[in-house]
């Protein structure tokens, strides 16, 4: 199975600091900051690099302020095969 890594982006002037999406990410991503926004609210950010992209906290944040982006790391698959080598070669490749 691929591993999927995610990435979240909070408009941290809009946060209101209601914590639904802290309780909500299942890995623990998220916490409150110690500073202010501009309307005085303890904002959300991310306090690990684990995100999965599982957007729980999204679709649980009542000002829909949260973007969840997803990528998927692709599974190494084979581009070429050497065999039945009797000298030396150079072999290049070429992305």
């Amino acid at each position: 199975m691929a591993k999927v890594k995610g990435d979240i982006i909070i408009d941290i002037e809009k946060c209101k600091g209601c914590e639904l999406c802290v309780v909500a990410c299942p890995q623990n991503t998220l916490g409150l900051s110690k500073k202010l926004n501009l309307k005085g609210y303890h904002y959300v950010v991310k306090v690990e690099d684990n995100c999965t992209g599982c957007v729980n906290c999204a679709l649980v944040c009542p000002e829909g302020i949260i973007t969840v982006y997803r990528k998927t790391d692709k599974k190494k698959e084979q581009i070429a095969t050497i065999s039945n080598v009797s000298s030396d070669i150079t072999v290049m490749v070429r992305s």
